[in-house]
């Protein structure tokens, strides 16, 4: 019998058939695009590869996504109907606190929950984090669940390890940054001339930043993976998963390198719609747990 069960957001981009295996619940987050002067909302929740590509070959021909943050209501509904099909103990795992403050609308909707139904019990967590350090935290907290883990021990274990989660990301253009606010006109504009490709890092409070920057994609991903040698991978989730936006021969490139320069086990993953509209098509990111903390 499980002690607790797991939720989180579509921001840890799992894949459907991942979610139903790990019996994880899920709350899907809304976009709309705008494509050829129409605009369409869907949910993120792709059930195909083909989605993916689709969504990716989308933006590369101009198509313009913006992503929403799911509200307090949209919270109250979710954990309300949790709530009222028997959960009690609930581990809910948020996208990074310096990116969004979602952590804090879960937290209100889930006290507002408890008013009516007082056995649930819900800790929520922000990941300092997205993708798939976000699913890390995931994978980490669907792990102790099944060892028989108790809420309390599995939420400390996440809250004292999350600041280790190490996560190098890569992207193609930069324009996609300046739409997310994530570059001011002038860098953004000198990354386009020079043709320089940012590598970007989740520092300490969980917020994207700059950490180097290199001329070139290829080289910009081989500069982040050099970056591996200062740091050693936590014993128990040794994988280091390796994410991409319609990049898939860059990801390769990244996962065999990984795999011969430092013998490590790795794992190549589609990146989903809602970071992956920030960051644009053919951007790569690679994240793993480490035993020290992240340097900024």
């Amino acid at each position: 019998m499980k002690n607790f069960d797991v939720s989180t957001d579509s921001t840890c981009d799992l894949y459907s058939t991942e979610i139903k295996e790990n019996d994880i619940y899920l709350l899907p987050l809304s976009l709309t695009m705008e494509k050829d002067g129409q605009k369409s909302e869907f949910l993120d929740q792709f059930t195909s590869q083909n989605q993916y590509q689709e969504f990716f070959d989308n933006l590369s021909k101009g198509a313009v996504c913006k992503t929403e943050m799911n509200n307090a209501y949209v919270h109250q509904e979710y954990f309300a109907s949790l709530a009222k099909s028997g959960v009690n103990n609930l581990i809910h795992i948020t996208i990074s606190y310096g990116i969004s403050k979602t952590v804090e609308v879960a937290a209100a909707a889930v006290a507002k929950v408890k008013q009516e139904y007082p056995d649930f019990n819900c800790l929520c967590i922000e990941s300092n984090s997205a993708t798939i350090g976000q699913a890390i935290l995931v994978r980490i907290a669907i792990d102790m669940r099944n060892r028989g883990k108790t809420l309390k021990e599995t939420y400390d274990y996440i809250q004292s390890v999350k600041s280790k989660l190490q996560h190098f990301i890569v992207v193609d253009n930069i324009a996609y940054l300046k739409r997310g606010q994530k570059y001011n006109s002038h860098s953004q504009m000198a990354g386009t001339m020079l043709k320089v490709k940012p590598i970007l890092v989740f520092n300490k409070d969980g917020k994207i930043v700059r950490y180097k920057q290199s001329a070139g994609l290829k080289h910009a991903l081989s500069t982040a993976v050099k970056e591996f040698e200062k740091y050693t991978v936590n014993k128990d989730y040794p994988t280091v998963y390796v994410v991409h936006s319609g990049n898939e021969e860059m990801a390769c490139y990244v996962a065999e390198t990984l795999k011969t320069s430092y013998k490590l086990q790795t794992e190549i993953r589609l990146m989903g719609p809602v970071i992956g509209c920030h960051l644009g098509p053919n951007a790569l990111a690679f994240a793993f747990l480490s035993n020290e903390q992240r340097p900024l």
